[in-house]
């Protein structure tokens, strides 16, 4: 089966279970009406971004799937909304808001990886990164998983921590935490970065690439990073989950409710706890799913973009002898 017909029947289920959480989909994929929603084991409907726990266990981290790898459709955990349901990004073109794809930077098509979400991490714009000089961008911890299997939207994975780098988008700090799947065939090969980089060559560099230029073709400026573009290791980033779910709990706990929707049914201690009923209400608050109505992504979304890379690669000179055995394995 086609890969782009694989994801297009996967996000035509109502219900997708796994063993411990059930993405609920509601209205009509391909337009702005459409949003994934978690329930719990217990059939309850839950936040993703405040229910779901940061660790399974020691060492082991969840993962909110929004983007399957190799996908365009710009999903992401909504902040405005009740719940947090997983949603259709949109963007104002031309006077009307349509939903969002992300282009194919050459060479890539859309996200290279799964690409979603942390549960229970939030990067707090008011604090200063002692790392990077700026403040986080107000959202949960972004992360890319690398293992062989396609996930789905709304898909929770289990997965072990690798590494981060440290992308500054338009003065905001916005970690990208690499990992794997705990099931892949991988993942008992792959410990930390450097395990990366000697088990899949290339594939760091290429994330990095594409961060720096993927907001270019749609009129954006290019990327720059903390560390001067460096991958940390496993140890740093799970010292920066730890700092960002110790900022994530104050936002749970706030008395005045900001911008983000805390609204969540596991944190009984949370000023914003709420009911099951509660919970339920809102999940049937949205339109029925309809996925006989989707709306296929126009053709433009298969376009490739070209974008001339800032920095150059190393060149070997096959004149020089010396910079020539330099280059040399």
């Amino acid at each position: 089966m086609h890969l782009l017909t694989w994801l297009i029947l996967s996000l035509l289920l109502s219900t997708i279970e796994c063993s411990k959480y059930i993405a609920k989909h509601k209205g009509t994929p391909g337009t702005l009406t459409h949003r994934v929603y978690l329930k719990n084991a217990d059939n309850v409907p839950i936040s993703p971004f405040h229910d779901i726990p940061l660790k399974v266990r020691d060492g082991v981290y969840n993962m909110v799937v929004e983007m399957p790898r190799w996908s365009n459709a710009k999903y992401e955990t909504s902040k405005k909304e009740k719940l947090n349901p997983i949603i259709h990004d949109s963007k104002v073109y031309d006077g009307v808001e349509r939903v969002r794809y992300v282009h194919n930077v050459f060479p890539y098509h859309g996200y290279m990886w799964n690409y979603g979400s942390i549960p229970q991490t939030w990067e707090d714009p008011n604090f200063i990164d002692p790392h990077t000089g700026v403040g986080g961008d107000n959202d949960p911890v972004d992360i890319l998983e690398i293992g062989s299997k396609v996930g789905y939207v709304g898909e929770i994975k289990e997965v072990k921590i690798l590494g981060v780098i440290a992308l500054i988008d338009k003065g905001e700090t916005d970690w990208k935490v690499i990992s794997i799947d705990i099931n892949d065939p991988m993942a008992e090969s792959l410990n930390d970065i450097g395990d990366v980089n000697e088990k899949m060559p290339g594939l760091l560099a290429a994330s990095r690439d594409f961060f720096r230029n993927y907001k270019v073709p749609r009129g954006g400026q290019y990327n720059i990073f903390g560390f001067e573009g460096e991958w940390q290791g496993r140890e740093f980033t799970e010292n920066l989950l730890e700092e960002t779910h110790g900022k994530w709990q104050e936002l749970l706990n706030r008395e005045s409710k900001g911008k983000i929707m805390t609204e969540n049914t596991s944190n009984t201690g949370s000023p914003w706890h709420i009911s099951k009923k509660e919970a339920r209400a809102i999940l049937q608050s949205n339109p029925p799913y309809t996925p006989k109505a989707a709306v296929p992504p126009p053709d433009s979304v298969q376009h490739v973009s070209f974008v001339e890379r800032t920095v150059s690669e190393p060149v070997c000179s096959v004149v020089e002898k010396e910079a020539e055995n330099a280059c040399l394995p």
